[in-house]
């Protein structure tokens, strides 16, 4: 009698356990971000791209970085109670969109670091001085 009713609590607790679980696998986390840190990780390659290719100089790049890191901690901030609200979304959505123009932006300004030394490329140095040149010709 005392096997049968052990392996009835058990039962039940095993039933239990299988429905708490079935529970949390469904229910969605309200802290949950998937688009924040999709997005996150997308700016994050647009800016590695950039610095890779020289259309971000190491100045922009820091710059743009901080940004990402200001998202991030204000994602932590949203997240800190348990649950993201929709003015909290809405909010990380805007300085991600901020961040986005702003990469983009930087990355066609003209400004560039082809050779990778940390500093501006003069695109056009010789200019003005073939420019002063030809004057004096004339």
């Amino acid at each position: 009698m005392k096997t049968k009713m052990l392996l009835g609590i058990l039962a039940l607790a095993a039933a239990g356990a299988h429905a708490q679980s079935a529970n949390m696998g469904s229910a969605p986390n309200p802290a949950a971000t998937p688009r924040v840190d999709q997005r996150e990780a997308n700016q994050e390659r647009r800016i590695q791209q950039g610095v890779n290719s020289g259309q971000l100089t190491q100045r922009e790049a820091q710059r743009l970085e901080n940004q990402q890191g200001r998202i991030d901690r204000a994602e932590d901030k949203a997240k800190a109670d348990g649950k993201v609200t929709a003015r909290e979304r809405a909010h990380l959505g805007n300085m991600q969109d901020r961040a986005s123009h702003d990469i983009a932006r930087e990355k066609h300004d003209r400004q560039r670091d082809m050779n990778h030394d940390g500093r501006k490329d003069r695109q056009h140095a010789d200019r003005g001085n073939t420019e002063r040149q030809q004057g004096k010709r004339h």
